[in-house]
């Protein structure tokens, strides 16, 4: 017992680490490691978007300094996202079904690691602002539903319509992601949940890989092969919650 909870918190550091070395929160990573090690959708919802306030932030700021933040293109999706993510927050979902969206929803990192790894746009296009209130109040309800933030969305959808490069869609999802999580988490607030006693130190392993991740992931760090273990962990935990009875 005392194996598996180390095991955790190891895993858990490194999803941290990878996530915020390309801009993301985080949560997709975090709701596949309680799966695997069968924590009750109940706790996993608020959890990962409490993480998310954390790694999301350190990323967000190192992507802010390094001059790739673009609040132009951020401001549509985060103005359609934030209510739909509190609405979101406060939905109850059967749990068979939770985990059949979260498994879906898991596969869509496994793609972006696996298919986007050099996708910087040449030709950039002007942003099409009902487009994005459209795709943002989308995301946002999912994001509210499931606990995640919204950026292992968000991101390939960016690179898709070549509005930003990888830079500029780092830093522009984990902004998004953390008003997405403070909204899901406001709704799961109202809703009603109480504080795990292992939160704390979740928060604090996931923060300080955080910090690590963002620092060189803003630094160009070279994690082409991390980032292919976490698809596989992350295909992993897909396969399990649509396929078995996690």
């Amino acid at each position: 017992m005392q194996e598996s909870f180390i095991l955790f918190y190891i895993l858990l550091f490194v999803v941290a680490f990878l996530y915020a070395s390309v801009g993301h929160g985080g949560a997709s990573g975090y709701l596949a490691l309680m799966a695997i090690f069968a924590v009750s959708p109940a706790i996993m919802k608020p959890t990962a978007l409490l993480l998310n306030l954390f790694v999301s932030s350190t990323s967000f700021i190192q992507f802010y300094r390094g001059g790739h933040f673009k609040w132009k293109l951020f401001w549509p999706f985060a103005l359609a996202s934030i209510p739909l993510s509190f609405i979101g927050g406060m939905m109850a979902i059967e749990s068979s079904i939770y985990k059949k969206i979260l498994g879906v929803l898991l596969l869509i990192p496994v793609i972006r690691f696996f298919f986007f790894k050099n996708t910087d746009p040449k030709d950039f296009k002007a942003a099409n602002i009902p487009l994005s209130l459209l795709i943002g109040g989308i995301i946002g309800l999912l994001s509210g539903m499931i606990g995640i933030g919204g950026g292992i969305i968000l991101s390939p959808v960016l690179l898709l319509l070549k509005w930003t490069d990888q830079k500029q869609t780092a830093a522009i999802s984990a902004a998004f992601i953390f008003v997405n999580s403070v909204a899901g988490l406001g709704g799961q607030l109202i809703k009603g949940f109480e504080f795990n006693n292992h939160m704390l130190a979740y928060v604090a392993v996931a923060f300080t890989g955080g910090i690590c991740g963002a620092y060189f992931g803003a630094l160009k760090f070279p994690q082409a092969i991390l980032k292919n273990v976490l698809a596989c962990v992350l295909a992993l935990a897909a396969y399990k919650l649509l396929f078995t009875h996690a």
